[in-house]
């Protein structure tokens, strides 16, 4: 029985021309496994580290793989030659999973603390607009082969950085707002209310710990799904969307909290 790969890109949706194209490369070096696709919105490293992190690290099957490629070229303003991008990792888990992703940004933020070995992937990052259908699979079904040629010099892990305080983590569609906050960060109580600034668009809502009930049209701060046992935060609007009522803002976007004062 083959392994799970996980393709997590930002190329748009599920079932564009690009994933078709690394799902099919992806397939063809690996035909006895399974890939699922999982789309980030573009450029967004904050969301990649994120779905990498709860995939990697909660409930991951025997043998699982994660193949990410979300590279926003922001590491060099200047122009690029043979469109050379930031550089392509690998990175292996003390659970056993082994990652392979451009190393930008947040990309590896969500494991740093449980990281076996990190480093870099022998292949060319310039030469090609689209690296990760044209070099990328091969190296990585290398690497998630255990082939040591494909294996580079480590890499220091204070070069990635920490996750960001009080920013849009994901929207599920649903339209519920997951958030960087972790449940051990907030200190309102039970019931309490607060306000939501969300770019400027403020609304009110209340704490809800996971005991606290809310009921159809209250917009609620609670504990969402993911994180594992000090789980991330969620903006939700029972029975509707938070997105919609927040204006449909970007990841990465800052959120403001306070207690709500009469």
């Amino acid at each position: 029985m083959g392994k799970l790969i996980h393709l997590i890109a930002d190329y748009g949706q599920v079932g564009d021309l690009a994933f078709a194209e690394v799902f099919q490369r992806l397939q063809g070096l690996n035909p006895e496994d399974t890939i699922l696709p999982v789309s980030v919105p573009a450029f967004s490293t904050l969301t990649t580290g994120f779905l990498i992190g709860q995939l990697a690290l909660h409930d991951p099957t025997d043998g699982m793989v994660i193949y990410s490629n979300t590279a926003p070229r922001k590491d060099d303003t200047e122009k690029r030659h043979e469109n050379v991008g930031e550089p392509f990792a690998y990175a292996k888990l003390k659970n056993g999973v082994t990652i392979c992703a451009v190393h930008a940004k947040y990309a590896f933020s969500f494991v740093k603390d449980h990281l076996e070995e990190f480093g870099m992937v022998n292949v060319a990052n310039k030469g090609s607009q689209f690296r990760s259908r044209d070099f990328y699979p091969a190296s990585a079904t290398a690497i998630f082969n255990g082939d040591q040629s494909a294996f580079g010099e480590q890499l220091n892990l204070s070069h990635i950085p920490p996750v960001p305080n009080n920013q849009i983590l994901y929207i599920d569609g649903y339209g519920n707002i997951k958030t960087t906050i972790r449940q051990s960060e907030v200190q309102f109580f039970p019931g309490e209310k607060i306000r939501v600034n969300i770019n400027g668009n403020v609304r009110t809502g209340l704490y809800a710990d996971g005991n606290f009930e809310v009921k159809t049209g209250d917009l609620a701060f609670a504990p969402g799904s993911s994180g594992g046992s000090d789980r991330f935060m969620e903006i939700f609007l029972r029975g509707g969307s938070a997105k919609e009522m927040f204006f449909d803002p970007r990841v990465e976007s800052e959120i403001l909290l306070e207690r709500f004062e009469d």
